[in-house]
């Protein structure tokens, strides 16, 4: 009995109309076989990676397992790529001349949580997609190079943002990845996602006994007190795809003390870069108000990178994504509600190329998105991984067709 997932069963209905063939259906076939043989080994290093789980910029185990799994299957690694000590470049090359396609592969969870977004299953889509495109040119005889990057820290969107100044992208003439996400079954989108500033404010003031001597005191706590509250009033008047939100930290705080110390983290999100930076300006009054309240010093920091920018999907490539992955069963639609709810470092890689980041569900309890246990667990499910491996497949045939159409290449650039 023939796949139910196979793009040649579907492809064998497209006669009376219902699916379109892939471009060069023989490389499409290759690369789907590929994806197949390799499911139970990725589903073996899914499961390592979300059963060693580690935070931005310390993913050890992830790093060195990924590494070598790549080198043993051919490709040519570079491990702490650009200076980072958990980035890895893994490359493939065939002939000379032709284009270079990129994957990616994220690899750090979230603290407390563990992989409660997923990236386990990113990191082997990426991998899946890289293995299974250069079998398929090597077999084919096309010219052209497979890139894949494994980024870290990508809950803090800054490893990526790292690789683009240090040039990690430059080679790459399109770049693609997937995203797990809650959802309606076999859903992907490819909408856009939220541009981000992180925002650190930490504000001084000076100690007094609370009973004895309160008024001799500049209360550092009373501020961000303050500026929490002004926050909550501005939301009232900010857009309801704007999103403001953030955690108040103190250190050696007792309640017969005036603290003369407090600090909060904040990020500002909205969908375009652009507003993120409107924003910003109106958010920052709420802080300098309450240092000018209180009496306490202010410092304001902004994250070291200019910030994350929302994704600008390809149209070109999201339009064949859709088209390839209904052969898989998967509906892509080009909004969901999953795609534009967070933000990512891979927006910035969008405004340096071609780029699609195609979000997709796996089956998860209700009450169970991104960033929760719920979610981790279900990262870890066959279920989970049987949808991964038939998106892995429709993103590593559109990336090939970069390598192979002269026409599609030039449409997406």
């Amino acid at each position: 009995m023939a796949d139910p997932t196979s793009a040649i069963s579907h492809n064998q209905k497209s006669s009376s109309g219902d699916l379109e063939p892939p471009f060069r259906p023989d490389v499409a076939k290759s690369i789907e076989d590929e994806m197949e043989s390799l499911s139970d080994e990725l589903r073996d290093l899914s499961l390592k990676i979300h059963d060693h789980p580690e935070i931005m910029w310390e993913e050890e185990y992830a790093h060195d397992t990924l590494t070598a799994f790549m080198r043993d299957h051919g490709f040519d690694v570079t491990p702490h790529y650009l200076g980072l000590e958990t980035a890895w470049r893994a490359a493939f090359e065939v002939g000379k001349g032709g284009r270079t396609v990129g994957f990616q592969s994220e690899m750090d969870a979230l603290p407390g949580i563990g992989h409660a977004c997923g990236h386990n299953l990113i990191a082997i889509i990426g991998v899946g997609c890289a293995i299974a495109v250069a079998r398929a040119m090597k077999k084919h005889d096309i010219a052209g190079k497979v890139v894949l990057l494994g980024t870290p820290a990508e809950e803090v969107c800054m490893g990526k943002l790292k690789l683009i100044e240090a040039g990690g992208y430059k080679e790459m003439d399109a770049c693609l990845m997937a995203h797990p996400s809650a959802g309606p079954p076999s859903s992907a989108g490819t909408g856009s996602s939220l541009a981000l500033q992180n925002l650190t404010i930490q504000y001084f003031g000076h100690t007094a006994h609370a009973a004895g001597a309160p008024w001799e005191g500049q209360n550092a706590l009373d501020a961000t007190f303050l500026a929490y509250s002004a926050i909550s009033v501005l939301r009232q008047q900010i857009k309801p795809t704007h999103r403001v939100h953030g955690i108040i930290e103190g250190d050696n705080w007792a309640p017969n003390i005036i603290p003369d110390y407090s600090k909060c983290r904040w990020i500002i999100r909205a969908p375009t870069w652009a507003e993120v930076t409107v924003l910003h300006g109106c958010v920052k009054k709420c802080f300098e108000a309450a240092a000018l309240a209180t009496g306490c010093r202010m410092e304001w920091t902004r994250s070291e990178q200019a910030g994350t920018y929302d994704v600008r999907q390809n149209e070109c490539l999201a339009d064949e994504f859709t088209r390839v992955s209904k052969s898989f069963g998967i509906e892509a639609t080009r909004l969901t509600q999953a795609a534009v709810g967070g933000s990512t470092d891979f927006g910035n890689v969008t405004y340096e190329v071609p780029s699609l980041h195609p979000s997709y569900a796996i089956p998860t309890q209700p009450g169970g998105g991104n960033h929760t246990a719920l979610f981790a667990k279900a990262a870890a499910t066959e279920e989970a991984h049987a949808i991964s491996i038939r998106v892995a497949k429709g993103l590593a045939i559109t990336g090939a067709r970069i390598l192979i159409d002269d026409d599609f290449m030039a449409e997406a650039s």
